[in-house]
């Protein structure tokens, strides 16, 4: 690997961080069903430079997906989507990536930046935590599939727990 860029998402990335999305988010488990094109187009077309990517002589290597409103909070911001290829890890490429989308957000107002981990990526996790972001709302996710196979859509259905963790965040009282 040679050297490693952090520049702004472009349209010619748009391939590079759908494709690795698909590899890095297992998109048959929430809270990852809603990776798609046009939740990366959501993001660029609404907070582009909040949107970064890391490249090097072979590609695309990882991105950070941002944009400035979190649910009907205007001013705060969301760190919405990470991903680096394997390659890329334990290179600092995803602080990095996390240190631009933040000053990007911060730059546009947001006066906090909200993210979410799944509870068992503990890499993430320490990601956030070194990155300067504490642990706001505890919400446990209960799952119970239903008495027929598993749902057989391409794209299930929206995840109706992100509105009800969002509704959380917003009752702690954080300003």
């Amino acid at each position: 690997m040679g050297q490693i860029d952090i520049i702004p998402m472009q349209l010619s990335h748009l391939d590079g961080v759908l494709s690795l999305g698909y590899r890095a988010y297992d998109v048959d488990a929430m809270p990852y069903t809603s990776w798609s094109l046009s939740t990366v187009a959501v993001h660029w077309d609404a907070q582009p430079e909040a949107c970064w990517v890391a490249v090097d002589d072979e590609g695309l290597i990882g991105f950070v997906l941002g944009s400035l409103s979190y649910d009907e909070r205007e001013d705060w911001g969301y760190l919405e989507w990470i991903a680096l290829d394997e390659r890329a890890r334990g290179k600092g490429v995803a602080s990095e990536l996390v240190e631009r989308c933040c000053a990007a957000l911060f730059a546009a107002g947001a006066s906090r930046i909200i993210t979410d981990v799944e509870s068992s990526n503990k890499a993430s996790a320490a990601l956030m935590r070194r990155g300067g972001f504490t642990e706001g709302v505890t919400v446990t996710l209960f799952v119970r599939t239903g008495p027929d196979k598993a749902p057989t859509a391409a794209h299930p259905p929206r995840d109706p727990a992100r509105a009800r963790l969002r509704r959380a965040a917003r009752a702690t009282g954080a300003r």
